[in-house]
């Protein structure tokens, strides 16, 4: 007989699991309420040509890509800005912008499994679409920061890693990078923290072709561990001013807002994906224990490339797998045990029709219910009850149903008292 599980990186949502979820899910969609932000979705197939046009060919190694019965080819998302994209695109001009848009979908990257890192996640995305100032980076950063607050994480959990691609390229220029081989030397200097100076400077020599002191000043750019000495270093700097300028907007506003305790200036936030054009940034456990929590950045040139409204846009993804394990490590899941508000029992088989009224009489009443499904002794009802973790018992016996009555006893204080059954609902609803 076939014994099937399921497939590598893919994962089963039992009850419990599917409980710690929902519970996710409920607070990414407060806090995209409270910041104003309306809920959309789109396919899960989309276009194999989508995401190339997003992230260049090498994507497709990371797909779960095919061709379909109508010879088409498509792709499970393994991303959700380019569907973003494309439906603002298609009806950008009727829009009011900036558009504030968020979606929980769940991506598919045919990828190595790691610790946070499955084949298949579901990720929070928020983005805004139409404003190209920095008060939209500050928005969106502290709606990211605020989410992570949401959970129960503090300042001592998560910090925010803050660069700008303008001003990083405005550096590196300054540096003597040649213009063409910028996004090569952005996608070396990604690994500056995993490789180090010595081996982000060989490959600067050897795969960007690099001279001496082109690679020694690029890695004294990195050397600068704030802010304020990047501005002190190359402020004067005519190019450099109006990016550095935008950087210390950004970080005034997060103040202005009390969030300043969250993040951290840090050039090294390269963010490899070669749309991103100005503020990038990503957020990390303090304790560096864990893969990024979330991600995300300005991209203003994707919006023309994959839909006729050339619109600045930026956005952030949080992925579930981190956060919970991080939830987790910091003990900050809450009980999430299902339970009900009541568990009906009947004494005896002859009050099976009373049980039934008063079962459907508070489900109408908004409440959730259960019962024993066929007859059984009070006990094993009682026991039944408190593994379901039953807030409330309410037992009809003979003499309850002829007084009216119905015995509700508090599962966790253990008390019972006799209350009359029309007690239990409102008004309008009765057990006939």
């Amino acid at each position: 007989m076939p014994n099937f599980v399921s497939l590598p990186g893919f994962r089963d949502f039992y009850p419990d699991d599917l409980a710690v979820r929902d519970y996710i899910f409920r607070v990414w969609r407060d806090v995209a309420r409270r910041y104003g932000f309306q809920e959309y979705d789109g396919p899960p197939l989309e276009p194999t040509e989508l995401y190339i046009e997003k992230s260049g060919p090498e994507i497709v190694q990371q797909l779960y890509n095919f061709a379909d019965k109508g010879d088409r080819e498509v792709a499970l998302r393994p991303e959700m800005t380019p569907t973003l994209a494309r439906m603002v695109g298609a009806r950008a001009g009727g829009m009011r912008k900036p558009v504030k848009w968020f979606a929980i979908p769940q991506l598919f990257r045919y990828e190595r499994q790691q610790r946070g890192r499955l084949r298949e996640h579901f990720q929070l995305n928020f983005d805004i679409v139409g404003d190209e100032g920095v008060g939209a980076d500050v928005e969106l950063l502290a709606a990211a920061i605020d989410v992570c607050r949401a959970f129960g994480l503090t300042a001592d959990d998560f910090v925010a890693r803050i660069s700008d691609r303008r001003l990083l390229r405005a550096l590196l220029v300054h540096a003597g990078v040649p213009e063409d081989r910028l996004s090569l030397v952005y996608n070396i200097v990604d690994k500056l923290e995993r490789e180090g100076p010595d081996g982000v400077g060989e490959r600067l020599s050897r795969e960007a072709g690099l001279g001496p002191s082109v690679v020694s000043e690029v890695l004294a750019i990195f050397a600068h561990r704030d802010f304020d000495a990047v501005r002190n270093a190359y402020g004067s700097v005519e190019e450099i001013g109006e990016p550095i300028a935008r950087m210390h907007q950004l970080f005034d506003d997060l103040e202005a807002m009390g969030l300043s305790r969250f993040v951290r200036f840090d050039l090294g936030i390269v963010r490899g994906l070669a749309y991103y054009t100005g503020i990038v940034f990503e957020l990390f456990d303090v304790r560096g224990e864990l893969r990024a929590i979330a991600g995300g950045g300005r991209y203003d040139d994707l919006m023309g490339r994959v839909s006729p409204a050339d619109l600045p846009a930026l956005g952030f993804g949080m992925g579930d797998v981190v956060l919970k394990e991080l939830l987790i490590d910091r003990g900050l899941l809450p009980s999430l045990s299902p339970g009900v508000d009541d568990y009906v029992i009947g004494v005896t088989p002859d009050e099976r029709s009373e049980v039934l009224r008063l079962v459907r009489a508070l489900r109408d009443a908004g409440r959730s219910v259960d019962y024993s499904l066929r007859p059984l002794g009070v006990g094993k009802q009682l026991k039944a009850a408190s593994g379901m973790g039953a807030r409330r018992a309410l037992i009809l016996g003979p003499d309850e149903v002829a007084a009216g009555v119905v015995v509700a006893r508090d599962m966790a204080a253990g008390t019972e008292e006799r209350v009359p059954l029309t007690s239990l609902f409102p008004e309008e609803l009765s057990l006939s």
